[in-house]
């Protein structure tokens, strides 16, 4: 099962107004829950094979669902929204935002921040891999629209920046 059947599999989910569901398959077992008594949202586990294979067959399946999550992390692709002149900063991966780079360190970015393209804005962390989210665009920080240590979705919005 895929990144993009997953994603599918929540929203359909999160449509039919199920509080939760659970998914089992021959190696992936899913469960799903929706609603205000859980602050996560989704789990992903995988399953144990049950028969014992070779050292050099396991580690190239091991390393491609790590690759994944590395090459869907590209820098946030902007998108201007219709109704202002500001620029919607939007999550490229489903993970878990962070604006901290760790609990000690200073925030990426504050609101009226000046920002430059390439710059951190934050981080979100997808299967315990940390994927820093890069600006596409210059300008100033109006909104952060996510609460740091919250779960995001893909192409969820995350920043309104200000171009100009």
């Amino acid at each position: 099962m895929d990144i993009k059947e997953i994603q599918n599999l929540i929203k359909f989910v999160a449509k039919s107004g199920a509080s939760e569901v659970k998914l089992e398959m021959d190696d992936v077992k899913i469960t799903i829950r929706t609603g205000s008594d859980s602050n996560e949202v989704t789990y992903v586990q995988q399953a144990m094979p049950m028969q014992a294979a070779p050292m050099p067959q396991a580690a190239p399946a091991a390393a491609a669902p790590a690759a994944a999550p590395a090459a869907e992390a590209a820098p946030a692709a902007p998108a201007v929204d219709e109704n202002s002149k500001y620029v919607t900063v939007k999550s490229p991966i489903i993970g878990t935002f962070y604006r901290k780079p760790s609990p000690d360190k200073p925030l990426f970015c504050e609101v009226g921040d000046s920002i430059k393209e390439g710059d951190t804005l934050c981080i979100i962390e997808a299967m315990k891999l940390f994927n820093e989210i890069e600006s596409e665009v210059s300008g100033t920080i109006v909104k952060v629209l996510v609460d740091d240590s919250s779960p995001v979705e893909f192409d969820q919005p995350l920043f309104l920046v200000d171009p100009s």
